[in-house]
């Protein structure tokens, strides 16, 4: 069987068990800040004499629910053995999203890291560069976390400083991968960082929570407050690495002339619409009025963006050479010097050649849809088709895509 096909199948399957993790992590992350961020101070006595911390009550599903929090267990309730913990979630998306990385990308390096004409080095370097930037970022963002966290105006310091290493990230990554292939590494390297957080900290510090508690020992604050610091990092890193990882699908973000400030922008409108939903579950528990400056803020750095990428208008003699009729010799000249080395009769990538007149008028609409609306072929550019050879598709499609010799 080909081994193409079976790279093809793997990519679906993998992909699929990413959506799947991904949904459940992202699910239960939002419910638990949500929750933790809509807790009001118990009123009823009987909660007090409990040891609650904090209660919300909930409607859902045709009932209600209330929930409570104790910052420790109380002692005059055993602690169960059957705790619920989650984190299979964020490990099997790791797992599947990294697995989705090797196929797709470290296994086509050449094709896919590489694009020789923003930075000419070999395949098996750009893989070791591709995973240094996953452990690189890892290591220097826990070292700001564990030196400046616990300062005075900790929280503060450690976000300017991710926010920087995030920004440069961004650019050494656009400056050295392919910009599919950078905007897909940067929102890798924080979601391994999100995974490492539960792996490392999160999860090993309630472990010692609960064995110090089931030992009748003082429990030591610092692990609730170290995994409370990376879990509010996690919630502020979520859309950011969704807006990568999707953003990677449109041509023309990543082809852009400064594709790591797009890249930056789109990351940080995210961060700020995802503050701003942070914002009103402590607003609601506070009565106070939902605080949507953040994301309208985010929302006009969205606009911006549009406005800064959207093409510039037409000049006089382009207006005119539109209303031109395009020959399909034009048309043909251009598919046979851009994409027919990899779709031809030998070489029919996704199953699409375009090697004959007849191939190119039934693939018609693949080739407008990849090649001019979302500019994704050819891939990275690597023919160097020309924005007047993609105009000159445009018209050719949208004039009916006659096939005329």
């Amino acid at each position: 069987m080909d081994l193409s096909y079976l790279i093809d199948w793997a990519n679906l399957l993998l992909r699929w068990a990413h959506v799947i993790t991904a949904v459940a992590w992202i699910g239960a992350s939002f419910y638990f800040v949500m929750l933790d961020n809509s807790l009001s101070a118990p009123t009823h006595e009987d909660l007090k004499k409990k040891g609650v911390d904090g209660e919300m009550w909930a409607v859902h599903g045709g009932g209600f629910y209330h929930s409570n929090k104790y910052m420790v267990a109380p002692k005059w309730l055993p602690l169960p053995e059957n705790l619920h913990w989650s984190y299979w979630e964020s490990y099997s998306t790791w797992l599947t999203g990294f697995g989705l990385f090797t196929v797709l990308y470290l296994f086509n390096a050449g094709t896919f890291l590489v694009d020789k004409s923003v930075f000419d080095w070999s395949p098996g370097a750009a893989i070791g560069a591709a995973l240094g930037f996953l452990a690189a970022f890892w290591l220097i963002y826990d070292a700001i976390c564990r030196t400046l966290g616990r300062r005075r105006n900790g929280d503060l310091i450690v976000g300017v400083l991710v926010f920087a290493l995030v920004v440069f990230a961004s650019w050494l990554a656009c400056q050295l991968f392919a910009g599919r292939a950078a905007f897909l590494l940067v929102g890798a390297m924080i979601a391994t960082a999100m995974s490492a957080n539960v792996f490392f900290w999160i999860i090993p510090g309630q472990r010692k929570v609960v064995a110090q508690l089931r030992a009748g020992q003082p429990v030591d604050p610092i692990h609730g407050q170290r995994g409370k610091q990376r879990s509010v990092h996690n919630t502020y890193f979520t859309l950011p690495v969704l807006i990568a990882m999707l953003s990677n699908h449109y041509g023309w973000l990543y082809q852009a002339k400064h594709n790591w400030l797009v890249l930056v922008l789109l990351m940080l409108a995210g961060a700020l619409i995802r503050h701003s939903f942070v914002s009103r579950h402590k607003a609601h528990v506070l009565g106070k009025r939902t605080p949507w400056e953040h994301a309208v803020v985010g929302t006009l750095a969205l606009g911006g963006l549009a406005f800064w990428l959207a093409p510039p208008p037409r000049s006089d003699a382009q207006l005119a050479a539109a209303r031109e009729p395009v020959a399909f010799a034009q048309v043909q000249g251009v598919i046979e010097q851009r994409c027919v080395m990899c779709h031809n009769a030998q070489l029919a990538n996704k199953n699409v050649a375009l090697h004959t007149a007849e191939l190119i008028r039934v693939n018609a609409q693949a080739v407008y849809q990849q090649a001019v609306v979302q500019k994704l072929m050819p891939l990275n550019n690597a023919t160097q088709i020309t924005e007047a050879e993609r105009d000159l598709l445009r018209r050719w499609f949208e004039s009916g895509a006659p096939a005329q010799q």
